[in-house]
């Protein structure tokens, strides 16, 4: 028998390759051949799931946070592929909840990244865009980029949220001549629109730190800027599906750098190839650290399971956390699911990691021995 393993991380525990390699642990010696793929879905862990999947190594660059505040920020370099998670730069996460304000906030670091790879050879980029500290629709990346943004009186301006009502003017005389080589492929699981009530400040705002009032200001400076924009590049993508995600960033890699945006479990599958091993896969093992009624809205686990039943193969799942929730993951491709948990134990406990190896060791072990009967 023939195991495919492609399971996401468990946040505080294990990364995928290593939970991976837990699972074969646990059934290697029950089965004729086990292959472990790294896996995720664009989210946090993604570029480790990617660099151990592709064979790619660690860089470390020194960029601002998005107060403008030096501190390092990892990437992968698999070739001449970029893998980067915006977060590392500009997440929110960085922050401390006192300190949020997507009216000042920049994703100025994050351009220093992209800039970064790109000098270290990095032509095509996989990001992940979840997670943010800002609704600077991507003009301080862009800035760090070489584009330049002025008013109408001709001052140069930062890119940060509430600068976006006044931008005039729109200059590409000094944008990195090594960007038009360049293709982006961003992992974006979200539809919102650039702005409006469905937009990146309204939606999004107020859990960056933005109060009723800046909510307003920033949606009308996302209205302008795309006005701008449009003006600029005859073109109108402020209503396309994802622009409004991570502070309309969306919107400012699609119109400034020609990027493509699709799911984020989809970009990571064909990166790596799974479908191909999931074709000679007798079985499909996945699974994460929690699932519940967002496992079955399209996660890792759901994303395996889609690829699988293209191919009529059987899918199991493990996880750290189920909740009852988790049960409509049967009507998305997982033909049956559980925990790995084994005998009460505190929080803990429980994302030890040598106790998550171990458990997801003995669990895996049984479930193969049941599959088998």
């Amino acid at each position: 028998m023939r195991v495919l393993v492609a399971v996401d991380s468990f946040k505080g525990s294990l990364s995928s390759l290593e939970a991976g390699k837990a699972v074969k642990e646990g059934i290697k010696d029950l089965c004729d051949e086990v292959i472990v793929k790294p896996v995720a879905d664009g989210g946090e862990g993604s570029v480790e799931a990617l660099a151990d999947a592709l064979g790619g190594t660690y860089v470390d660059a020194i960029v601002q946070n998005p107060l403008g505040e030096k501190i390092p920020a990892r990437y992968a370099l698999a070739g001449d592929l970029g893998i980067l998670e915006m977060a590392s730069a500009s997440g929110l996460t960085l922050i401390e909840p006192s300190r949020r304000n997507p009216m000042k906030t920049s994703t100025y670091g994050f351009g220093q990244m992209i800039l970064h790879a790109i000098h270290k050879g990095a032509k095509k980029f996989i990001i992940g865009i979840g997670g943010s500290a800002t609704n600077d629709a991507g003009t301080g990346m862009l800035s760090a980029l070489g584009y330049e943004f002025y008013d109408e009186n001709g001052n140069l301006l930062e890119g940060i949220g509430k600068n976006l009502i006044k931008i005039t003017r729109i200059s590409e005389a000094n944008v990195l001549p090594e960007l038009k080589e360049c293709e982006f492929l961003i992992a974006c699981d979200v539809d919102n629109p650039l702005f409006g009530k469905n937009g990146a400040a309204y939606i999004y705002g107020p859990q960056k730190g933005a109060d009723e009032n800046m909510v307003k200001e920033l949606d009308a400076g996302l209205i302008s800027f795309a006005s701008a924009t449009s003006e600029h590049f005859s073109s109108e993508f402020w209503n396309f599906k994802g622009a409004g995600a991570a502070g309309g960033l969306g919107f400012g890699f699609v119109s400034y750098l020609n990027a493509k945006l699709k799911s984020g479990i989809d970009i990571i599958t064909e990166e790596i190839r799974l479908e191909d091993e999931i074709k000679k896969a007798d079985l499909v093992i996945t699974g994460e650290g929690r699932m519940d009624y967002q496992s079955a809205m399209g996660k890792t686990p759901i994303g395996v399971a889609k690829i699988a039943k293209k191919h009529n193969k059987p899918v199991i799942a493990i996880a750290g956390c189920v909740k009852e929730e988790a049960r409509n993951c049967n009507q998305k491709g997982i033909d049956a699911f559980f925990s790995i948990l084994n005998e009460p134990m505190t929080l803990n406990e429980a994302i030890d990691e040598n106790i998550t190896r171990e458990n997801i060791r003995l669990v895996c072990e049984q479930l193969i021995r049941l599959y088998k009967l």
